[in-house]
């Protein structure tokens, strides 16, 4: 008979009282803080990473075509300043009614740029591997006479030279390094989404 009621409480399926252990309340309280840093980490990486950008013509195709969106860094130019080649994204003039332009930097602060021929000249130096890359380019500018950049002034392009404002437009100009948002990074849309270069 002891036996027999061993062995029905070895199957009993009444539940045993959980007792708040203090290994139990340092698990939970291992959870939260987890949660709270998984939480702030994605703030932080949604604020410097996540601005989406949709691209508006087609001014840098073939690398961005009209319809795609892209996502924009907007604190690595907080740590370093944006390079020749960079794609960025900024609105002219500072105009918060405007949408934002996408275009890629060609010339940075100090350097002198000219168009001549239809080539970019940057310091003197024609750019033949981007007329020949992006062909000649129609229409100078604001560039047909030399432009000497200031200490926080970028020259940009886009990469279909015959449509779009950029930096030869003078309603656009050199811009300032206050106005660029940041640095485009990463193409959505399309069949394939990647990194920008």
């Amino acid at each position: 008979m002891r036996a027999h009621r061993r062995r029905m409480q070895e199957f009993s399926f009444r539940e045993k009282k959980k007792i708040l252990t203090p290994e139990l309340v340092r698990e939970i309280l291992s959870w939260i803080v987890y949660t709270l840093i998984a939480i702030f980490f994605a703030f932080v990486f949604v604020t410097a990473f996540g601005l989406r950008l949709p691209v508006s013509g087609g001014s840098m195709s073939p690398v961005l075509e009209n319809g795609d969106g892209v996502l924009v860094d907007r604190l690595v130019y907080r740590v370093v300043d944006p390079v020749r080649g960079d794609v960025v994204a900024f609105q002219p003039n500072g105009n918060q009614k405007s949408h934002y332009y996408i275009k890629r930097v060609m010339a940075v602060p100090g350097d002198r740029v000219q168009i001549k021929n239809g080539v970019l000249y940057v310091n003197g130096e024609a750019d033949l591997e981007d007329a020949m890359a992006r062909g000649t380019i129609q229409d100078a500018g604001i560039a047909e006479k030399e432009l000497v950049l200031g200490e926080d002034e970028y020259f940009v392009m886009g990469d279909e030279r015959s449509s779009g404002e950029d930096s030869r437009s003078a309603n656009v100009g050199p811009i300032a390094q206050s106005l660029i948002v940041g640095r485009c990074w990463f193409r959505l849309g399309r069949e394939e989404s990647g990194l920008i270069r």
